[in-house]
């Protein structure tokens, strides 16, 4: 493994982290709403944790089981699928409600940004895209259990930064303004990705 494959590797991540995407709104909005930054890092923690498992399912060809056994990538997809649209609808009914007094616990910030991206397993399709492109197929375990680290740690600094910048007052006050619009505005991003992901191939 070279720096020349991880730079690059790095820079594909972090593009498609900063794509808008189910991963991203849903830690926007847990750190804008969760009145703690820490429920919003825990979330990208979650999300982090879920990728990285991902990428390492591409490094030992989880990708050629989706391919042998294709119910399996279907039953995965369509609980991930129903999963997103379950947050697109109760986003959408609590639009016009106040936030709660109670914070996200962080449990319960992890649990979700675990399910947020384990119910995505393009994920894992992407990753394996990218590293068959960027990295040798000789890799040792050492040089795998770095790349998996590395990924942690990039999407860990990511949604910390973002949730300690969006938890700040000014944007949850901005938030609280116009919490309607933004919360439809989620829901139904939400639900379009549900549904991309349950009626795509």
């Amino acid at each position: 493994m070279t720096w020349d494959a991880l730079l690059a590797f790095n820079t594909i991540l972090i593009v498609a982290l900063a794509s808008p995407g189910a991963a991203m709104l849903f830690s926007m909005k847990t750190a804008v709403t969760s009145g703690r930054r820490f429920a919003g890092i825990f979330t990208g923690l979650g999300l982090g944790c879920a990728a990285t498992c991902w990428t390492g399912a591409a490094f030992l060809g989880l990708e050629a089981v989706f391919t042998l056994f294709p119910w399996a990538y279907t039953a995965l997809k369509i609980g991930g699928a129903l999963y997103l649209l379950y947050l697109a609808v109760t986003i959408w009914r609590s639009a016009h409600e106040t936030l709660g007094q109670a914070p996200k616990g962080h449990g319960r910030a992890f649990l979700d940004g675990l399910l947020v991206n384990f119910g995505n397993p393009k994920s894992m399709l992407f990753a394996a895209a990218v590293i068959v492109v960027i990295f040798p197929k000789d890799l040792t375990s050492t040089d795998i259990a770095f790349v998996m680290l590395n990924h942690l740690t990039l999407e860990v600094i990511f949604y910390a930064g973002f949730a300690v910048l969006l938890s700040s007052p000014p944007a949850r006050a901005g938030y609280l303004r116009l919490k309607p619009l933004f919360d439809r505005i989620a829901s139904l991003l939400l639900g379009g990705f549900g549904l991309k992901l349950l009626l795509g191939k």
